[in-house]
């Protein structure tokens, strides 16, 4: 069977997908230090550049819903693709051509960051749409790469740095840059449907969505699902330098690296057991275990308990991303493009707001990051919550 014809080549491709986001996510954090001393850089100008990601991004997910269905998930994904290796690329070039450096680093980044935007709106229903069995399953597993993306950039830039030094950082964001240049060609190769209400029509407007009850339930759990997510890992790798007194490098290894692997383990896991372990209670099951971990994480008084917390929070929020969106399919098969969007978005905006609220609160009790975890309770409490209300109206 040729690749135009073989729907499992169009999964491979998302696979890949993910991996290009993890690479536009997580490459440039490895290198916030440097452009500190290469550009000189504040901190707060440093941060702005994570803000300016994840905000390019929040602005792309809205903005789909409306454009990505008359346009084409192939175009948009190819156009994902390019845009994410002309923003990894222009890393290396732009602050070094263009007469402020500062703004050659924010083109950049606004570059990939629409790529990654489209990317987190368009890999989920290509893969849904596909004529294949088990989705759930399929679903656990998609999302599975984006941490082991996540684990392969650190590990691998690491090695490169320790082994060409930092001062070379311009190579390897050009060879990052490669991965979503080849990757935009696969995607002119392999076949891809679209999503439909079932009568090819295309999929529910966004004011049709806005009026169903259980839309919003879903919202509420996919802002619970990325909430409860980053608010452990965004932090991760500080606890773990504080609790344990290790140096930035170690902390990036034994906080996020541990994390990002912990959480591709529970996707590949589910993936196995989907058809005898049912998504609504795994999910609740996940958000227990995810309170046990922000309870070990806040409460011990052991810094190697409190890192185990840490692990085991990256196992426990591993399904809550893609099991919302299978979710999703399910109360709302007819959602289409902009229920997936529209979901994306309010990911997102737990991504953002999780770890915001744990550096909020930990500032207010004294830079204590433990009373920050221990706010972070309520996001999965809540997940539990609406999860179990969805369903209700799912089976009502």
């Amino acid at each position: 069977m040729s690749i135009r014809s073989n729907y499992q080549h169009t999964i491979y491709a998302c696979y890949i997908g993910y991996i290009v986001q993890a690479i536009v996510n997580n490459f440039a954090p490895l290198l916030f230090l440097t452009f500190q001393s290469s550009f000189g850089l504040s901190l707060d100008k440093v941060s702005l550049l994570v803000t300016l990601n994840f905000g390019v991004q929040l602005v792309v997910d809205l903005l789909s819903a409306k454009f990505v269905d008359k346009i084409g998930y192939r175009p948009c994904m190819i156009a994902a693709h390019v845009l994410s290796a002309l923003g990894l690329a222009g890393l290396a070039v732009f602050p070094f051509i263009l007469p402020n450096a500062y703004a050659g680093l924010i083109a950049a980044i606004m570059l990939y960051a629409v790529g990654g935007g489209l990317l987190e709106v368009l890999v989920s229903p290509i893969v849904e749409a596909c004529p294949t069995e088990g989705k759930e399953a399929a679903m656990s597993l998609l999302h599975s790469f984006y941490c082991w993306g996540h684990v392969f950039v650190v590990l691998v830039s690491t090695a490169f740095f320790a082994l060409f030094g930092t001062a070379n950082w311009r190579v390897m964001a050009c060879i990052w840059a490669i991965v979503p240049a080849l990757n935009a060609v696969y995607f002119t190769k392999v076949p891809i449907n679209t999503l439909s209400s079932g009568d090819g029509e295309a999929g529910m407007s966004m004011g049709a969505l806005a009026k169903s009850g259980i839309f919003w339930l879903l919202m509420l759990l996919m802002v619970c699902a990325g909430a409860s997510e980053q608010a452990m890992s965004q932090w991760a790798s500080a606890f773990a330098e504080a609790g344990l007194g290790v140096s930035k490098t170690m902390g990036d290894l034994l906080g996020p690296c541990m994390f990002a692997i912990m959480m591709g383990l529970s996707r590949v896991l589910y993936s196995k057991l989907a058809d005898k372990l049912p998504l609504a209670p795994a999910m609740s099951a996940c958000g227990a275990l995810c309170i046990i971990s922000y309870l070990l994480a806040g409460l011990s008084q052991s810094p190697v308990l409190g890192l185990i917390g840490c692990g085991v929070c990256g196992f426990s929020v591993g399904i809550m991303w893609p099991g919302a969106f299978s979710t999703g399919v399910k109360a709302l098969p007819a959602g289409g493009t902009a229920m997936f969007a529209l979901m994306a978005l309010a990911g997102d905006l737990g991504c953002s707001g999780g770890p915001t609220l744990v550096g909020f609160i930990s500032g207010a009790a004294g830079d204590n990051l433990r009373m920050g975890f221990l706010a972070a309770l309520v996001f999965p409490v809540l997940l539990i919550l609406s999860i179990n209300l969805t369903c209700k109206k799912i089976k009502g």
